[in-house]
């Protein structure tokens, strides 16, 4: 069944006072929730629902809503649930018209109707952003036709991986889980095992790599005698195998992954998707951190994030965000980046400017010649040259992104999560520059109002 969607009614009510009565309809917020165009994500968020009986789903503007402020004021959802009802202006920008004492929706209704939009439909939301940049003064259509590219890697919110913990913790999970479906085993491991790390800590941490190695073997060793003692209690029971099968198999690949392995590893049981991605910088041939010598390494996903060449009235807009899984070469992320990107703006991209990192591309055919990396020699005219210095704008808009609109830690589950994260990330700081876009508006037509009847001096 669709949802009932909210509209101006218009009531009134003996009892209680319009939320347009008591606020301040000049705030920024307000001006926010008047200009975006609710019909439009209404109808791009509508195409998954279908006609038929059942209870209507809650209304896509306040779902909508809730989603763009959690990302432009960086809460959590606990944090938004409990500020959403002390908030009017939050409220208002939902579509309420009379002020809520108590929240019209469950918690739980927020990561529901995430999951239910998907990247396809949350991306709405991000094109929304730039039509009302565009519609408020903030930037210009033509803006949209230089680019930025670069990548960043959205960290998950996993424990730092280390195999002795690894494997520590799949035993104690394979136990737990046994514990649960009253399955008796043979021995659990559980003070050996506890004590074992923690040698293991302790001698890797005195440098004394012999006696770690030698904990960490008995850690396997109490992981394997676990996995085969489960399995061989599973074996008749048709019930319990699907219950066990997924943790079981994780289990495995703890156990027989070592630390040059090449290719996929699991590096957390309860995101089996996360990734390490090696900060290497390729400007000098060298295997260099990137500017992070305290972090090498980061687990999580890499996300591809444009932006505009100029800077916009209202600041350095992002154009386009995509997670993208498997630790791709930046230069080979071109093919599947600027489809979507176009396909989000509604406009052909003139010219793509990225780092060294691009090198050796694999842009589509039509773009293959506007795309520049720095250090490239061929075709640079002087006015490219000139554009090229400002290459560095998207590092800070990555760094707005990462420490204030939530993709510095990603709590959302599964791959669709990381998807869905980057772009409620970018949408959630283009939001916040059309906060401060219109806050600087207001300031400047009251300073125009007050310059009009300042008294003549004689």
């Amino acid at each position: 069944m669709k949802p009932r969607e909210r509209r101006e009614s218009g009531e009134r009510d003996l009892f209680r006072a319009r939320l347009d009565q008591i606020i301040n309809m000049s705030h920024e917020l307000v001006k926010l929730a008047r200009v975006i165009d609710w019909r439009f994500i209404e109808e791009k968020c509508g195409e998954v629902y279908a006609d038929g009986p059942g209870m209507p789903p809650l209304p896509t503007r306040l779902m909508a809503g809730l989603a763009i402020l959690k990302h432009t004021f960086d809460l959590s959802d606990e944090e938004l649930c409990a500020r959403w009802v002390e908030n009017p202006y939050f409220q208002y920008l939902c579509g309420e018209e009379f002020f809520c004492h108590q929240l019209p929706f469950d918690r739980s209704s927020m990561t529901r109707w995430r999951q239910r939009m998907g990247e396809e439909k949350i991306i709405a939301l991000l094109q929304e952003s730039l039509a009302v940049a565009v519609k408020t003064g903030a930037m210009k259509p033509s803006d949209t036709r230089r680019v930025i590219v670069d990548t960043t890697v959205q960290p998950k919110n996993v424990m730092f991986p280390t195999d002795a913990k690894l494997i520590n913790r799949a035993r104690e999970k394979l136990v737990k889980l046994a514990r649960k479906h009253g399955l008796a085993l043979r021995q659990s491991y559980v003070r050996v095992g506890k004590f074992a790390l923690i040698k293991h800590q302790r001698y890797a941490h005195a440098k004394q790599f012999k006696r770690a190695n030698k904990a960490l073997r008995k850690l396997k060793t109490y992981l394997g005698r676990t996995i085969r003692d489960i399995t061989r209690r599973i074996a008749g029971e048709s019930g319990l195998k699907p219950v066990f099968a997924r943790l079981l198999h994780l289990a495995g690949r703890v156990l027989e992954q070592n630390r040059h392995q090449r290719g996929r590893k699991v590096y957390s049981l309860h995101a089996p998707e996360v990734e390490c991605i090696h900060l290497r910088s390729s400007s000098f041939g060298g295997q260099v951190g990137k500017g992070k010598p305290h972090r090498p390494y980061e687990f999580g996903v890499k996300v591809s994030v444009a932006t505009t060449l100029k800077r916009s009235k209202g600041g350095q807009f992002a154009l386009h965000a995509k997670a993208l899984p498997g630790n791709p070469y930046d230069g080979h992320t071109l093919a599947q980046v600027i489809p979507d990107m176009e396909a989000g703006i509604g406009t052909e991209i003139e010219r793509i400017l990225a780092d060294a990192g691009y090198r050796g591309h694999n842009a589509p055919l039509s773009h293959k010649f506007k795309v520049f990396t720095s250090g490239q020699k061929r075709r640079m005219t002087p006015s490219i040259k000139r554009e090229m210095r400002r290459r560095a704008a998207v590092e800070p808009v990555i760094g707005h992104i990462k420490n204030e609109h939530r993709m510095e830690r990603n709590y959302l589950a599964h791959q669709h999560g990381d998807a869905i994260n980057a772009i409620l990330a970018a949408a959630g700081y283009n939001f916040s520059l059309l906060l401060n876009w219109l806050r600087l508006l207001l300031r400047l037509l009251m300073a125009a109002l007050f310059s009009q009847f300042r008294p003549i001096e004689a």
